[in-house]
């Protein structure tokens, strides 16, 4: 005799919602890579050009990377199986803390799991104690198109912490968030905090970093920047949206991941003033219970620092294949995001268009992937393809070859 789950209405439910995402063509396929990661990877046996990484320097399987991290296996080991504080520290994660805030221009960094979770961290974190204070609130102004894990720890911060408010800036508005914090002077918040992506994710396009330095500095806030899409890719030597912008040093607090352009691994940081990276040490819930970041991925994030400290030939690679290739793109009769980041987002519309242009540039050799709802606006479909210093020329016109002719047959190109 069967015996029916109690759980069968909701097994149910969930399969009829999966059920629906597919027929929408809305669900998220993995399409595993048979190869190392890098400008070309292998997918069912087939040779494809890949646009879908974060790899922008090359480095996810560069050889002086490969080297470093096999060098801090041997030496270090594979894990530390503890968190910092009790037994997980080594000279290497002091080391490459250091030489991330000196990379940023900052005074002091502290390394976490993620940047997902360093995000997290940080606003529950520096909102913890009450400082010595009584009655008080604090206040975060967040632009509206901030990275999904400086969201979740705002509203993980306003959960733990009731004395927190939110409020959400239309995308890079300046002035609106500047009337807001004229607005909000007489409310007397004791923590103001201004947060934005340097590089916004899904759309490759800048903060205004300049204007929310003014604006920070006049209303006394702290300015917050993730740095993640912009490490390495950005500024003459690739430092980032400070770099590029004429800021470089100027930032409060950034936060970064070393699982993109610095090596491709994993791992997150935020870097700031010392003060406030050693009251982290003491509040970060995701930095005390949470292991160390292992040996290998510090080393070969070391070795990713030394390759940019002593060589900006690859940053500069990076910014003539993104440059050829935004030029390229729009000549062949697709819309895109204007801007100067290796993120290019290919616009398309509806979730459906995305998924079959997809589809059909794999099979014609190009893997990248689309984004729609709720990753973007309804009605705002994408491809979002991003560029690499691992391409050459011969990988930019295959792609934008295949392109063309997967936007003729699906009849989305603009002439």
């Amino acid at each position: 005799m069967i015996v029916t789950s109690h759980l069968a209405k909701l097994y149910g439910d969930i399969d009829n919602e999966l059920e629906k995402a597919k027929l929408e063509k809305t669900y998220k396929w993995e399409v595993p890579i048979e190869s190392e990661q890098g400008g070309n990877v292998i997918v069912n046996g087939k040779q494809v050009v890949m646009l879908a990484s974060n790899n922008y320097l090359g480095l996810a399987n560069h050889p002086k990377i490969r080297e470093a991290a096999k060098k801090g296996l041997t030496k270090y080991g594979y894990g530390l199986a503890s968190v910092r504080f009790i037994c997980g520290t080594q000279p290497i994660h002091r080391e490459l803390e250091e030489r991330l805030a000196a990379f940023f221009g900052l005074e002091d960094a502290i390394l976490h799991s993620s940047c997902f979770a360093a995000n997290e961290a940080f606003f529950t974190g520096i909102l913890a104690g009450d400082l010595g204070q009584k009655d008080y609130r604090d206040v975060i102004y967040s632009d509206q198109l901030n990275h999904a894990s400086i969201i979740d720890g705002i509203r993980l911060s306003r959960i733990a912490v009731k004395t927190t408010d939110a409020r959400a800036y239309k995308h890079n508005q300046v002035n609106e968030l500047a009337n807001w914090l004229e607005e909000d002077k007489a409310k007397n918040y004791r923590i103001k905090i201004i947060a934005t992506d340097g590089v916004f994710s899904m759309e490759g396009d800048l903060a205004p970093l300049k204007e929310l330095i003014d604006l920070a500095q006049k209303y006394e806030a702290l300015l917050f920047v993730d740095e993640s899409h912009a490490t390495g890719a950005l500024g003459k030597t690739g430092r980032g949206t400070p770099e590029a912008l004429g800021v470089h040093g100027k930032i409060d607090v950034i936060s970064g991941t070393l699982g993109k352009a610095l090596g491709g691994a994993i791992g997150g940081f935020i870097a700031g003033k010392k003060t406030i990276v050693d009251y982290l040490r003491q509040k970060s819930r995701p930095y005390t219970f949470s292991n160390t970041v292992p040996p290998m991925v510090v080393c070969a994030a070391i070795e990713a620092l030394n390759i940019l400290d002593e060589d900006n030939s690859l940053v500069e690679k990076l910014h003539v294949n993104t440059q050829y290739f935004r030029k390229e793109i729009v000549n062949i009769g697709f819309k895109i995001i204007e801007g100067s980041h290796p993120i290019v987002p290919v616009m398309l519309g509806e979730a459906a268009i995305a998924m079959d242009m997809s589809k059909e540039l794999l099979d014609l050799g190009v893997y990248v992937r689309g984004l729609w709802y709720p990753v973007v606006p309804k009605g705002e479909a994408r491809l979002r393809v991003q560029i690499s210093a691992a391409h050459n020329k011969e990988d930019l016109d295959r792609s934008l070859a295949a392109f063309e002719k997967a936007g003729k047959k699906l009849k989305v190109l603009n002439k």
